[in-house]
């Protein structure tokens, strides 16, 4: 017992430090890729148009529920599409509060705007498919009612299309704008130096995991090759991405796509966030696992492989924090070779590995928002803040997505959306 115990502790401690120092380089190394051969030197900002041989129409859709505090801010940046040819249709799903009222007199003011009101909760997947089937249009712009889209975005959007006849989405480039917080601070640093780094380096590897529910674009032929948005995904966002990979579409990450989010500053809404999230992924793969096995995806196998590794990655985690006071305080135990789970020389080198991780985002991403080195301090908060609950909420996720059941629907539920700047 003692050795087979050794053995595991060895090993797993081994583990649990390599694999985070591993995926770092990759995600460093993939990031500068992608920056030095798509990104560098690239136009910006209203020269999107310049790029495009094309403006076909495009349908913007606005998923809804109590937003009336975020809607017109969000509705007057959608009106201000640096893009020709556009409409608006926004879908209240049930909403509460006075989102319809408000949605009706924005549809007065703005001539590009329809609105779609349903009478009840039926979810975000629903109030996307229900905007899908009400637009003419073969492309679809698909934001949060409490999101801010860049003038440019569609342009940019619509450029991938474009240029490719297979691409089935566009995942766009989303910037947090609450930041009062140490948890709004820190996440700011986590989407430019994690979230968009990974989607360049998947963008390098193969595939992208999966677009940003809060921006992102539509080929509406693929949607319909693959049945739209699952209505009982918790994430149909994830859910909808590899739909569309087992189909064969490709999906592409545009950095120039930029919107501006609310995200939580607290600790409950961050863990319902990422326990929603973590839950969401580990659904997806359990409803998909046969048709993801099969050879003709062998192209999807890294991305799984990976996604597998670090679900092992987080349950050792636990086990290592589970063992470590038992190797203390148990007397049977203390012929073991013990361990410590406070930082070492592994524990510097890692920190070090984030530090300089953050600081190759912070200057890839430095082309889209100004200012953000003073954040980079923050940022040594990261692996302690936000691994821990991620680990977490993956190890709780597992138990609830196999435990849900098939077919229950996916009704909203208002988030937590930080403290506005």
């Amino acid at each position: 017992m003692d050795s087979w115990l050794s053995v595991y502790l060895s090993w797993a401690l081994v583990f649990a430090y390599t694999y985070p120092l591993f995926m770092a380089y990759v995600w460093m190394v993939g990031g500068l890729q992608y920056f030095f051969k798509w990104e560098r030197g690239r136009p910006m900002g209203s020269e999107a148009l310049n790029e495009l041989s094309s403006c076909p129409p495009v349908s913007i859709l606005v998923p809804c529920h109590n937003e009336g505090d975020n809607l017109r801010e969000t509705i007057e940046a959608l009106h201000n599409q640096n893009y020709p040819d556009f409409e608006i249709i926004a879908i209240n799903d049930g909403s509460t509060d006075n989102t319809g009222e408000m949605l009706e007199a924005l549809g007065r003011q703005y001539p590009r705007l329809r609105v779609v009101q349903l009478a009840e909760n039926r979810g975000k997947a629903m109030a996307l498919c229900m905007g899908a089937l009400a637009s003419p249009n073969e492309f679809l712009i698909c934001v949060d009612g409490d999101t801010l889209l860049d003038a440019n975005a569609t342009a940019w959007i619509m450029k991938h299309f474009l240029d490719g006849c297979r691409v089935g989405a566009v995942t766009g480039n989303p910037r947090v704008r609450t930041r009062s917080t140490l948890l709004g601070k820190i996440q700011v640093g986590e989407f430019s130096s994690i979230i968009g780094l990974i989607k360049r380096a998947q963008r390098i590897y193969g595939r992208v995991f999966t677009i940003s529910g809060v921006v992102a674009g539509f080929r509406k032929s693929a949607l319909q090759e693959v049945d739209y948005w699952s209505t009982d995904a918790i994430t149909e966002d994830i859910d909808v991405s590899w739909k569309l990979h087992l189909s064969g579409w490709d999906i592409r990450f545009e950095p120039n796509a930029l919107c501006w989010i609310l995200m939580p500053e607290t600790f409950k809404g961050l863990w319902s966030q990422r326990l929603r999230w973590a839950q969401g992924g580990v659904e997806v793969f359990i409803r998909y696992l046969p048709q993801i096995l099969h050879l003709r995806q062998r192209r999807l196998w890294l991305l799984f492989a990976e996604y597998l590794v670090s679900m092992l990655w987080a349950y050792t985690i636990l086990s290592l924090i589970v063992l470590w006071p038992m190797m203390q305080f148990i007397p049977q135990m203390e012929g073991v070779a013990t361990f410590s789970i406070l930082p070492g020389s592994a524990g510097l080198l890692l920190g070090l590995t984030c530090l300089i991780q953050f600081a190759v985002s912070f200057y890839i991403d430095g082309r889209y928002e100004k200012g953000l080195g003073k954040l980079y301090y923050w940022m040594i908060w990261y692996p302690l803040v936000y691994w821990l609950i991620n680990l977490l909420t993956l190890v709780v996720a597992v138990p609830k997505a196999l435990l849900r059941p098939r077919g229950k629907r996916a009704t909203w539920v208002s988030p937590d959306r930080g403290v506005r700047p």
